[in-house]
């Protein structure tokens, strides 16, 4: 019988020891997005929003990256900011 049969995908990541490393990838992806619909919503492009952050173009490319998971709160904090959002973070 199949020791999976009847548990959830993320019973499986977790015995896998994947699961922490699923949802920090997944969670990248959704700001991400976030940060490019509301530049979008804003007009603003990655030159003028690297700008108003007081940073570089290459560091918003990075932020926006969804694959680049070494970015910083400060970072986000910033980002949310200039776009007129507050960046929440909770411990679930």
């Amino acid at each position: 019988m199949n020791k999976h049969m009847g548990s959830s995908f993320d019973d499986f990541l977790a015995e896998e020891g994947l699961l922490a490393d699923v949802e920090v990838v997944a969670l990248k992806r959704v700001i991400a997005f976030q940060l490019e619909q509301e530049m979008k919503r804003s007009g603003l492009t990655k030159t003028e929003l690297a700008s108003r952050m007081e940073t570089s173009r290459s560091a918003v490319d990075r932020l926006l990256d969804p694959e680049n998971h070494a970015v910083t709160l400060r970072t986000l904090e910033r980002a949310a900011g200039v776009l007129g959002k507050r960046l929440r973070l909770e411990l679930v």
